[in-house]
């Protein structure tokens, strides 16, 4: 497949993904997407996601737990 952004070629590659489902943000591994060799853009299958959103939902296993800070950049520029 080509690049929406900016042409190039895409090759199925297995990545980390952030995800959010029900205002709890995860940290998916193994993740099957389409990265273009030239940007970098990544590009997901619906079937993925829903698939991620069905596990998520689950009874799964956790790897690990990490401390995510959330700011505010636009008081940081003022």
């Amino acid at each position: 497949m080509l690049c929406e952004f900016c042409g190039g070629e895409t090759k199925k590659k297995s990545v980390k993904r952030q995800h959010w489902l029900n205002k709890k943000l995860y940290i998916v591994e193994d993740v099957n997407a389409e990265v273009c060799t030239e940007c970098g853009e990544r590009y997901f299958h619906a079937k993925t996601l829903d698939a991620i959103d069905d596990y998520l939902s689950k009874k799964h296993t956790v790897k690990a737990h990490i401390d995510v800070e959330i700011v505010s950049f636009s008081q940081a520029v003022a």
